[in-house]
């Protein structure tokens, strides 16, 4: 073991004692780059450097899980996703009288406004619960307000035709100066929250759970746990949809779920 590698775990092990984040679990080479890009940031001179910074300054603790969650999304991020859940899956969610749906790992929001979107396209938004949760109090601050950089919205506008969108994507958004402000009555149905599935238990029995591009950065025993959590929230026959990277087959729970979409990810509870 380098000695890079040990640094890396004793930083891991210290924000776990004393912010109580649990990234211990999560990849090594993913996480390894992320840190090193935080040290030159951060203007420290070693991964010691910034552990030792990190115990006694919870504001730097803040800049630096920035680094370390990826607080990178997209709306609807790979539109042959949100498309299958138009087909596939809201047909079977109209037959429940109420909904819940989790989105795990929401980032800044992209990924919860899409979801609402199709929700409301499809007559489902207003009896809908949707829970969006993240690690991220930055990340959740954003998701929160709902503003966009205008100039994403092109690629928006695209991704949501691709998914099969109804009307014009810029009727949900209002555009001001450099940013677009989505329709607030889009959130008035989500509860937004902080999560971790490295600790934190299920609070909630839902119908719907996304989790996209977040197992890819968790090594094999808490790729288990997740899916363990997202078994247990899920009701009877409950829908699980996951990143275009990310799998189940080797996982504890491949046989508690069966493909509704292989190539989608999207899954269904047995």
């Amino acid at each position: 073991m380098s000695t890079l590698d040990i640094e890396l775990r004793l930083l891991m092990e210290a924000i776990y004692l004393r912010y109580n984040y649990d990234f211990r679990d999560y990849t090594g080479a993913s996480q390894k780059r992320r840190v090193v890009q935080a040290v030159r940031a951060l203007n420290c001179e070693s991964v010691s450097e910034l552990q030792s910074r990190v115990l006694h300054d919870t504001d730097l603790f803040t800049q630096l899980l920035q680094f370390l969650t990826i607080p990178v999304s997209e709306m609807f991020r790979d539109p042959s996703y949100y498309a299958c859940l138009r087909t596939e899956v809201l047909p079977v969610l109209k037959t429940y009288p109420s909904l819940k749906i989790w989105v795990a790992g929401c980032s800044t929001g992209e990924e919860v406004y899409s979801l609402a979107i199709l929700l409301r396209e499809e007559g489902l938004l207003e009896r809908t619960i949707i829970y969006a949760t993240d690690i991220n109090p930055v990340s959740l601050d954003k998701a929160r307000k709902g503003v966009f950089p205008l100039s994403r919205m092109q690629l928006y506008t695209k991704n949501y035709q691709e998914a099969g969108g109804k009307q014009a994507f810029s009727d949900y958004y209002t555009a001001a100066y450099s940013a677009a402000l989505f329709d607030r009555s889009l959130c008035e149905n989500i509860t937004f929250a902080d999560h971790s599935l490295s600790t934190d238990s299920v609070f909630s029995e839902t119908h719907l759970i996304s989790c996209r591009n977040v197992l890819i950065y968790f090594n094999r025993k808490l790729q288990d746990r997740a899916l363990g959590l997202f078994h247990e929230s899920l009701c009877h026959r409950g829908f699980l949809g996951l990143g275009s990277k990310e799998s189940i087959d080797f996982s504890d729970y491949n046989r508690r779920f069966e493909a509704v979409d292989k190539r989608e990810r999207i899954f269904r509870k047995l």
